[in-house]
C-alpha cells in the first residue's frame, strides 16, 4: 500500500545545526506537500480569482501578485481551505508536530504558498 510519505518527493534540503525544529518540519514536511499539491493549489486559486475578478488575466504582473497575496491573507475561507489541503497530507506523527505550534506552521504554509502562486500565476 502506498503511504502519504511515498507520494512526496524528497527535496534534499540540508539542515545545519542551527536549523530550528520548525524549519526542519517546514523543509521535510511542508515544502514537499506544497510541491505535491501544487496543481491543486494552482487550479483552486485560478478558479477563485476568476470568480472574484472577471478581468484577472488582464491585470498587470504587480496587480496579480498583490491580488494573490491579499486574497489569501484576507479571505479566511480560502486561507483555511489551503491550510486544510496541506494538513490532509500529514501523517499522525506530523500532525502531532503541527499541533504543537499550529499558528507558526499555518503562517509558514501561507507564506510559502503565496510565494509559490506568485511565481507561477503572477508572471503570466
Amino acid at each position: 500500500m502506498i503511504t502519504k510519505l511515498d507520494l512526496r518527493e524528497s527535496l534534499n534540503i540540508v539542515n545545519s545545526e542551527t536549523t530550528t525544529s520548525a524549519e526542519t518540519f517546514q523543509n521535510k514536511t511542508l515544502r514537499p506537500i506544497l510541491k505535491l499539491q501544487n496543481d491543486l493549489y494552482l487550479s483552486m486559486f485560478i478558479n477563485y480569482a476568476l470568480r472574484q475578478k472577471a478581468d484577472f488575466s488582464s491585470l498587470s504582473v504587480s496587480k496579480k501578485q498583490m491580488f494573490i497575496e491579499q486574497s489569501i491573507q484576507k479571505d479566511a475561507v480560502l486561507k483555511n481551505t489551503f491550510i486544510g489541503i496541506a494538513i490532509g497530507m500529514f501523517t499522525i506523527n506530523e500532525m502531532e508536530v503541527y499541533q504543537s505550534d499550529n499558528k507558526v506552521f499555518n503562517k509558514r504554509i501561507i507564506t510559502m504558498l503565496i510565494e509559490r502562486l506568485k511565481s507561477q500565476i503572477g508572471k503570466e
